[in-house]
């Protein structure tokens, strides 16, 4: 974004990477399809780079708001600076809260998540998926917490995954009635209490009660619960996230 002001040109839209998509080996693989895809249909994008840091979101999940706004006020400064007016991000946490909790603290901008703006491009003819590479799959979708319920957001995931020609089923939880992995809620960073099973190991069984090929998420700690809880039951099936999906489609 630096590079960009500096030639005094501003990009159709700002990335917003997040700290999975950053620095998560595996959520980073997400990132590059993304980026990929964007990259090969001309979408000009920035991110802020070292200048970007966590959301907050986390931190006020867990309870602690003076963090939260500690680190929402630093990135709103720079948003602001730059004068930002439309973010993508491919995780919902930080989507979430750019959305529906930066505004009062002075952040107001367009934010989509990955899905709404690769749908978006898709209706506007500027991305074409050919799907060829998945007919006979089977794909599942697993509804994100704070894409799904949080925002109503369940149809752009699936309008996507539509177009890949696989077979999509759902699960018998799915859109406003879905189970969380277990991650949301600042869950993802402590062990979970004490039970008869833990919550992305139930997630997991329902999702594999469809004998899909594929279960693809839209979220980087959806994917890491449910890839923790296909490896739980021994299970050979991937995890994917849409966006890497139509990268593999478009052999990107």
């Amino acid at each position: 974004m630096a590079e960009y002001t500096a030639e005094g040109k501003s990009p159709e839209v700002l990335f917003w990477v997040g700290c999975a998509g950053s620095f998560d080996d595996r959520a980073k693989k997400i990132t590059r399809a993304f980026c990929k895809i964007l990259d090969k249909i001309g979408v000009e994008f920035a991110v802020l780079g070292p200048e970007e840091s966590c959301t907050g979101d986390p931190a006020k999940r867990a309870g602690n708001e003076f963090v939260f706004q500690m680190m929402a006020m630093t990135n709103i400064e720079i948003l602001n600076a730059y004068e930002v007016k439309k973010i993508v991000t491919a995780c919902p946490h930080c989507f979430n809260i750019i959305k529906n909790e930066y505004p009062e603290l002075g952040g107001v901008y367009e934010v989509v998540h990955h899905t709404q703006f690769l749908k978006q491009l898709m209706q506007e003819g500027r991305l074409k998926i050919e799907g060829g590479k998945f007919e006979g799959k089977k794909i599942t979708f697993h509804d994100p917490c704070y894409l799904g319920r949080a925002n109503g957001e369940y149809e752009a995931p699936r309008n996507l995954l539509q177009k890949l020609d696989a077979e999509l089923v759902e699960m018998k939880r799915c859109k406003s009635n879905g189970l969380c992995c277990g991650a949301g809620g600042a869950q993802m960073f402590k062990e979970p209490e004490k039970g008869k099973k833990d919550i992305n190991v139930e997630r997991t069984e329902e999702a594999l009660a469809e004998k899909p090929n594929i279960i693809a998420t839209g979220c980087p700690f959806c994917m890491t619960m449910m890839t923790d809880g296909v490896k739980h039951v021994n299970s050979d099936v991937q995890v994917k996230d849409i966006a890497e999906l139509i990268a593999e489609a478009e052999d990107l």
